[in-house]
């Protein structure tokens, strides 16, 4: 594969996933925050599959076309930049993978309760803090590595 293309490849997967990041947390959290049961179930539903079809596709080609990238150029992977982003790549990974699950759960809680026609429970509301606090890490380490891709910095 030409390297323009490849490039295209990995730009367009990181607008997806960047697109596809920010969207999800926006919907989830203002279903949250109308801290209604049944609507908090539809948008949760929905994020999940959005996750499936949109984000970890895009988490995938992100890594592979960045790894090709790297060996076209003849980059060697503890090239800082490099180095720096893959870290910051696995720091979102092990953040996303925790939030795809709590959005499974609360999806699950918030279906539960408007099937018993109960308030949303505290286990609900523990799993959306969880969700909140982790989406940060991941967030500002996915602007990190834009940063890195554009300005690429020799490091120390």
């Amino acid at each position: 594969m030409d390297y323009l293309t490849l490039k295209w490849m990995h730009i367009l997967s990181s607008t997806a996933l960047m697109g596809t990041g920010l969207g999800i947390a926006f919907f989830m959290w203002m279903a949250h925050l109308s801290c209604d049961a049944r609507n908090i179930a539809a948008t949760a539903r929905i994020v999940v599959i959005a996750d499936a079809v949109f984000t970890a596709p895009a988490v995938v080609v992100q890594f592979v076309t960045g790894l090709w990238l790297a060996k076209l150029l003849h980059l060697p992977l503890g090239t800082f930049w490099i180095k720096t982003a893959l870290i910051l790549f696995v720091v979102t990974g092990a953040c996303w993978l925790p939030v795809v699950w709590l959005q499974i759960k609360a999806r699950d809680l918030a279906r539960q309760a408007v099937i018993a026609g109960a308030p949303l429970s505290p286990v609900y509301r523990r799993v959306m803090r969880w969700w909140f606090w982790l989406g940060w890490p991941a967030f500002i380490s996915v602007i990190a590595i834009f940063w890195l891709m554009v300005h690429k910095p020799l490091g120390v």
